[in-house]
């Protein structure tokens, strides 16, 4: 992990690592997509409505999962200082927004036919739209901070101080009466849901995963770059206000 904290070689590694990973999650995503939502057979209850759980499941998984990565790297750059464990926390919040808001809406898409209602104050459901607050609330830190190292330290702190909402979402279920079904897939006796929503299931979450992955080097690469052009900018700037020689021995004599 420390091997990476100049940026130079990240981006050395980085930039050979990431048209492999695009490549593997074009690939994924594509079988996922092809599996899931054209060869899968309809659910005998719910009929094609069920096609939606190869969007929505794997972009809530998702969503928890860049939250945690987002806080264990603010963990990071708090405790040791890593140079780019910042980079990657902020490049991760946008990305689990995203998925994080993609969750909610085909959440709601698939709660109307199942629940009868767009959406219900459940548990689950409230506790991800505090996810999807904690992570807008994290980037406005960030944009409201002139000060890179304080807005850092500040935005690190919020990261840690709401990962308390993880557990929160994943035992929602249990703790509460709720609308919202339980575990089917990470369950100590086994996945309830049958092998052939299962495993497109799991493609298109692998999928996901590379996604993340690729957009992560490809936002961190480009914070990498805008950072190191401010620094040449103000490096720049400062020679420029700096007297030249001859100038100071004009002033001296």
């Amino acid at each position: 992990m420390f091997g990476f904290a100049n940026p130079q070689r990240f981006m050395s590694f980085s930039g050979a690592a990431l048209p492999w990973v695009a490549a593997v999650t074009v690939i994924l995503l594509g079988v996922a997509a092809v599996w899931g939502l054209v060869l899968s057979p309809a659910d005998y209850q719910q009929g094609d409505t069920v096609r939606i759980m190869y969007v929505h499941v794997p972009a809530a998984w998702m969503a928890m999962a860049c939250y945690a990565a987002m806080a264990g790297a603010s963990f990071v750059s708090l405790i040791w200082g890593h140079a780019l464990a910042d980079v990657a926390a902020k490049a991760t919040a946008p990305l689990g927004a995203t998925f994080t808001g993609l969750a909610l809406v085909t959440g709601s898409l698939w709660g109307k036919p199942t629940w009868g209602a767009w959406w219900v104050w459940d548990a689950r459901l409230t506790s991800v739209l505090v996810l999807f607050f904690l992570y807008l609330g994290y980037m406005a830190l960030w944009s409201a901070i002139d000060d890179r190292i304080r807005a850092g330290r500040l935005a690190a702190i919020l990261a840690l101080v709401g990962a308390i909402n993880l557990p929160v979402i994943k035992f929602s279920v249990d703790f509460w009466n709720t609308l919202h079904q339980g575990t089917s897939v990470l369950r100590v006796d086994g996945p309830s849901l049958d092998t052939v929503f299962l495993y497109p299931l799991l493609m298109m979450a692998l999928g996901y995963m590379a996604l993340y992955v690729t957009l992560l080097l490809m936002r961190m690469r480009t914070e990498i770059w805008q950072q190191q052009t401010r620094a040449a900018a103000r490096r720049q700037a400062v020679e420029s206000e700096r007297p030249s020689p001859q100038t100071a021995e004009s002033t001296n004599g």
